[in-house]
């Protein structure tokens, strides 16, 4: 381990933005101040002229390890994320096999322990037959509980009612959520059968996956939260009607139930099927322009809480094929902050408002041990950002192991320059750098 210290940077963090230097010891910020330049270093970096963020933090990816590295890896895809400015990450139980007990669960803890180059954590997930294994999960060390409630991977569709009660009455963590009723978008899709046979075209996608059937199934689940004091966070909001679900009223440290948004629902709209076509196709769906610019005001207006990805890979020749075969998902990791920096440059958000929804805020809604904050005593997990370096979004440029982006011929205004996970420089300059590997994240829970 090293010291670094940073000289000169434009800091955005907790709601303010100032210059500042920061002196880092080992993994720890050992100092934050304005003239730190006597503080003897290892290494010096100069951030004159760019802004220092505390590394984003995703609360749900999916990098398909184990049962499905045809797709993505955990080495792979915790590259990609680095390169992104994104530092942790906590990943979604639909591998294969499913994530339903205490050993795969560890068996995933073992493979990242090893490869990946984030620091990260795993979700148990819920079954309608697992209660047992659910109860067992040790709430300071792993970041929830995933309940689909609607079309998922394998075993993982938890649609007994009994099972759901019990599960939200008693899980040790919070429980993250996918919801979108199954009823509803059986329906929806045998009209659109009716209508066009097996030849679906992709813009009937938020058909099928529309408002009824998102609303229909956030609200049960926030209503089964009231009902038993759940700890409840809803994942990917998709449309403006369930922004009415969440309060805004109340601080976030005093909600129970909180609630997410993913980068696609922020840039995407339904206009862009015709050219995107699959690639786009995500569970639950792109959908209006209207639904898109309500989203964003949520993130603003805080009823919606976090910002994510939902990094979800396929091959691109599983993406080609015809609607009802292509997969839903897509990668998103490389370039999430610079799509919320692109957002930003069209005044459509604040600096401080990303950062409070992508670090501070996950890590005070998940109770995430020392990160999350630019903070004298946290760890070391930093994105020094170059606001007005663009950076174009090419098949070489892309780490995941797909190798395609839905992004790709888009330039963005901005470019990472460095990140740094734990004290250490795992990306500069467009470059990763083989720095050892990132610690499993650890939470402040009773």
């Amino acid at each position: 381990m090293a010291s670094i210290l940073i000289l000169n940077g434009t800091l955005v963090n907790e709601n303010e933005i100032f210059e500042a230097d920061i002196f880092i010891n080992n993994d720890i910020i050992e100092a934050i101040g304005k003239d730190l330049q006597h503080k003897q270093a290892d290494r010096v970096i100069d951030a004159t002229g760019k802004i220092i963020i505390p590394g984003l933090i995703d609360d749900q990816v999916h990098f398909r390890e184990p049962g499905l590295t045809h797709k993505a890896e955990i080495y792979t895809e915790s590259r990609a994320a680095v390169a992104g400015g994104i530092t942790s990450f906590m990943e979604m139980p639909n591998t294969v096999p499913n994530t339903l007990t205490q050993e795969l669960l560890q068996d995933k803890y073992d493979i990242a322990a090893k490869n990946s180059l984030a620091n990260y954590s795993f979700y148990m997930g819920a079954s309608n037959d697992n209660l047992e294994e659910v109860l067992k999960t040790d709430p300071k060390n792993i970041c929830g509980t995933k309940i689909f409630m609607g079309s998922s991977t394998g075993n993982m569709l938890v649609d007994n009612q009994n099972t759901l009660e019990s599960i939200f009455a008693n899980s040790p963590t919070l429980i993250a959520t996918h919801c979108e009723s199954e009823e509803v978008i059986q329906r929806n899709t045998a009209t659109a059968r009716g209508k066009y046979g097996e030849d679906v075209p992709i813009a009937m996608h938020p058909v099928i996956r529309d408002e009824e059937a998102c609303y229909a199934s956030s609200s049960f689940a926030v209503d089964l939260a009231k009902k038993t004091g759940a700890r409840l966070h809803i994942l990917h909001i998709s449309t403006a009607k369930e922004l009415s679900l969440f309060d805004n009223s109340i601080p976030l440290k005093d909600k129970k139930i909180t609630a997410e948004a993913c980068v696609h629902h922020l840039w995407f709209s339904d206009a862009d099927y015709a050219e995107k076509g699959t690639l786009i196709k995500w569970n639950p769906a792109v959908k209006k322009a209207t639904d898109r610019d309500a989203i964003l005001q949520g993130v603003i207006a805080n009823n919606i809480d976090v910002l994510a990805t939902d990094h979800a890979p396929h091959t691109l020749e599983e993406k080609q094929n015809d609607y009802f075969s292509a997969p839903s998902g897509g990668p998103l990791v490389q370039h999430c902050l610079t799509a919320l920096l692109d957002l930003h440059h069209q005044g459509k958000i604040s600096l401080e408002k990303i950062v409070e929804k992508s670090s501070h805020a996950v890590a005070d809604l998940f109770d995430i041990e020392k990160r999350g904050y630019i903070r004298e005593g946290y760890y070391a997990d930093l994105v020094i950002v170059d606001l007005e370096q663009p950076s174009e979004v090419t098949k070489e440029s892309l780490l995941y192991k797909c190798q395609w982006s839905p992004f790709e011929g888009h330039t963005f205004k901005s470019s990472v320059s460095h990140t740094l996970i734990n004290g250490k420089v795992a990306y500069e300059g467009g470059q990763l750098a083989e720095v050892g590997n990132g610690m499993r994240l650890r939470f402040e829970r009773d």
